[in-house]
């Protein structure tokens, strides 16, 4: 049995670059719809909840996910099994948390398990690259972690406040910042916020459903 899947998060890249990861298991996976800043409108078996740059201070989004009756099961897709923000962001009825570390095959098993009922744990060390998606500034070589911290940025998040976003170390955040600028060839805060504006390091608004998605791919 196909599982309808909708895949939400706040950024265009993100999105699009989950479903193509999924592509080659169109016969498992249906992705239905992508969903940039919006909610899904489509019933689904199951709504992937990305974490890139997604701040658990405000859980309505998700709990927004959980309440919808068209979708049957909700998943948030995170960095690892110790990640804190699993503790900070757990809302009631959220059916499994994923590690964005597993290979495309994994995750589809680990999204078939869950549609199926049975209990899917993180149990990664943590450690180690993405091994699929997409993110923004990936061709000019950000890393994910750097990428998140420079989107929250442009959005105008202080360090405090990507902390408390991330649960990464004051330490961490700092050590993204100095190698992302690095990267990008900035040295002040107001100049790494016009490139991340330049640069689509801000939040999309955008829907397409699986007819959309698979003209955009042809």
């Amino acid at each position: 049995m196909t599982i309808r899947l909708a895949i939400v998060n706040d950024y265009e890249v993100v999105v699009h670059g989950l479903a193509s990861m999924l592509r080659s298991y169109a016969d498992r996976i249906q992705v239905v719809e992508v969903d940039a800043n919006a909610h899904p409108t489509a019933s689904v078996d199951i709504a992937l909840f990305d974490t890139f740059a997604q701040s658990f201070r405000d859980r309505e989004r998700i709990a927004r996910l959980v309440k919808d009756p068209r979708i049957a099961k909700v998943v948030v897709y995170t960095w690892s099994a110790d990640d804190p923000s699993v503790a900070v962001a757990r809302v009631p009825g959220i059916s499994a948390y994923v590690s964005k570390r597993l290979a495309a095959s994994d995750l589809v098993d680990a999204l078939e398990r869950i549609h199926a009922g049975k209990p899917v744990r993180l149990q990664d060390s943590g450690h180690g690259p993405l091994v699929g998606g997409d993110w923004p500034g990936r061709e000019e070589g950000l890393t994910a972690r750097e990428s998140e911290v420079l989107s929250l940025i442009t959005q105008g998040f202080s360090n405090n406040d990507i902390v408390e976003t991330t649960m990464l170390s004051i330490n961490s955040i700092k050590s993204y910042i100095r190698s992302a600028y690095r990267k990008i060839g900035v040295t002040s805060r107001s100049r790494a916020i016009l490139w991340g504006i330049d640069h689509g390091f801000q939040p999309d608004r955008n829907r397409l459903n699986s007819d959309q998605l698979a003209r955009n791919e042809r």
